[in-house]
């Protein structure tokens, strides 16, 4: 391929598709900190290589849904849901018609999502830096409800910055993290709702198997829920 074949590629894309816009979070986050944006893909990279030709997967707390096309890339339908309205608006404005995601507003701590559309339950579902936002009060409920949004034998994976990691985060952002974990607590917690648990670790945009205490974020893939 030339390069006049490629410049007719990119314009024909444009043509088509329009200048790719970011949503309302992702673009402070660009204009904030742009290596920020980094590290959140690669764990996106990450689900959709661990969710890859799923059926029906559900995120949770999807944000502006800038990220998620990567998974949806990879799984044959996402629908994504955000408890922030004005994040799934912005999302919504966002949608690419090669890359269609279904964008809704829902609480997890309400109910579960069972019937949305033509889909009764998931077969998988993702969360991404919601856990730690969660009282460990509704801990619970919220698990459950995610549970009770699957089909029998699907996966669940969760992420979730460390809590030896918090000494280094931004004021902001330890206010909003009420739930932090280690590695093992994050294990023991996923283990009361699936039959399996893997955990893995992530420093920046490495993903490893090493001493979880220098871990910077944790991700759980949880296989089989327990009825």
């Amino acid at each position: 391929m030339n390069k006049n074949e490629i410049s007719s590629n990119v314009l024909q894309s444009t043509e088509d598709y329009g200048f790719q816009k970011m949503g309302i979070y992702s673009s402070y986050n660009w204009n904030d900190d742009p290596r920020r944006m980094a590290f959140t893909l690669s764990r996106y990279k990450f689900v959709a290589k661990m969710l890859e030709n799923k059926e029906n997967v559900l995120e949770v707390g999807c944000g502006d849904g800038f990220a998620s096309r990567i998974v949806a890339q990879s799984v044959k339908k996402l629908s994504a849901l955000d408890i922030v309205e004005e994040q799934i608006n912005s999302a919504k404005t966002t949608i690419s018609t090669k890359w269609p995601i279904n964008f809704f507003h829902h609480d997890m701590l309400s109910s579960p999502v069972k019937n949305y559309g033509d889909v009764k339950l998931f077969d998988a579902a993702y969360s991404l830096d919601v856990l730690e936002h969660i009282d460990p009060n509704l801990e619970n409920i919220f698990l459950t409800n995610i549970v009770q949004s699957l089909k029998p034998n699907s996966q669940l994976i969760i992420g979730m910055p460390s809590i030896e990691s918090q000494q280094y985060a931004s004021e902001l952002s330890k206010v909003g993290h009420i739930n932090c974990k280690t590695q093992p607590d994050l294990k023991l917690t996923m283990e009361k709702y699936f039959n399996y648990v893997l955990m893995f670790c992530f420093n920046d945009e490495l993903l490893h198997t090493g001493f979880h205490k220098m871990a910077h974020y944790n991700v759980a893939i949880c296989l089989h829920p327990k009825k």
